[in-house]
């Protein structure tokens, strides 16, 4: 059944970082899945989103995913339509062994195990831009348990990455075939830490570049802000 369901929010070409944070009518979620014109009905049915907040004024629903336990849940199910299947028990593994080396602030060393994942995968076709990347990244980052979200408004551009961890919050920049230095010079140009200088963390800017013919990380930049 589960199986089926990530089937469907593929096929209404649903990203993962797009399943939470709905703003809808009632209509839009509480409506038989038969007759569903979007996945969200079919999200909330299955409790993969529940409604977080209500405006009765104008009737609209904020619906988000519950908690931290649903949302690992959830990426873990996803993580096989992004990674090739036999190879989602050594991605779980990698899950295990990014942990520990964020746990002790060592961006580089969970980089250095994503290229080394990565470059296992083998090649799948339409993967090629940096949003598929993204995407990878959102999910593997949320099994974690830590948060992250993607797209993150500043006053001048949209931060590609941006995760909290118990002690830094990081601000990511991605690239393809562009060198990690052109990804670090537009977190300067465009100022991104300053959105989060109160965050109450030290806030570190990463720099990552993506070789398309590779495949994988081709390289990154790791600076304090």
């Amino acid at each position: 059944m589960r199986a089926e369901q990530n089937a469907k929010v593929l096929k209404c070409q649903v990203e993962a970082t797009e399943i939470g944070g709905r703003r809808v009518k009632a209509v839009s979620f509480d409506a038989p899945t038969e007759r569903m014109t979007s996945i969200t009905p079919l999200l909330y049915q299955s409790g993969y989103i529940t409604i977080k907040d209500y405006n009765e004024k104008i009737g609209i629903y904020t619906l988000n995913i519950p908690n931290r336990e649903v949302r690992i849940g959830l990426m873990d199910s996803l993580l096989p339509c992004y990674i090739p299947p036999r190879k989602t028990e050594n991605a779980t593994s990698m899950v295990a062994f990014l942990y520990e080396a964020l746990t002790h602030d060592d961006m580089d060393a969970a980089l250095r195990l994503l290229q080394e994942f990565l470059s296992t995968v083998p090649y799948c076709d339409n993967t090629n831009y940096e949003g598929h990347y993204q995407q990878v990244f959102y999910i593997i980052f949320s099994l974690l348990g830590s948060y992250v979200d993607v797209e993150v408004r500043t006053p001048r551009e949209r931060v590609d990455v941006v995760m909290r961890t118990h002690s830094t919050l990081y601000v990511m920049e991605l690239k393809l075939d562009k060198d990690a230095e052109a990804a670090m010079q537009q977190i300067d140009l465009k100022n991104y830490p300053e959105r989060f200088a109160l965050c109450g963390l030290p806030v570190v800017k990463v720099g990552i570049s993506f070789d398309g013919s590779t495949h994988t990380l081709g390289g990154w930049k790791i600076e304090k802000a």
